[in-house]
């Protein structure tokens, strides 16, 4: 697939990962109810959340489930990428925990 530019963009199709994993249903938070929580706090920060899924690293030792290959080789992830099934929800936990 290419970009506006003309350079290539990588493109990993997780359907058959994404078949065979369990759900992770994990609920957002309403805004509302952070709101209200807000409330009492002194103490805030802004953080830098751009690359969100790609903060979470894959569990040791699952890193073969998210293998991608093109013509000079075979490549394990081992952060999160975006179209896999429980990035979201892992996502939200993981910052869930933080905060």
């Amino acid at each position: 697939m290419s970009k506006k530019d003309g350079s290539k963009r990588i493109v990993i199709d997780y359907q058959s990962l994404n078949n065979q994993t369990v759900k992770n249903n994990y609920p957002l938070p309403l805004i509302t109810d952070l709101i209200d929580n807000m409330e009492s706090k002194r103490i805030f920060t802004k953080m830098d959340l751009w690359w969100g899924f790609n903060n979470v690293r894959i569990k040791e030792g699952d890193e073969w489930k998210e293998v991608f290959t093109i013509y000079i080789g075979s490549f394990e992830l081992t952060v999160m990428f975006f179209g896999i099934t429980n990035s979201p929800a892992t996502f939200q936990a993981m910052m869930n925990e933080i905060l």
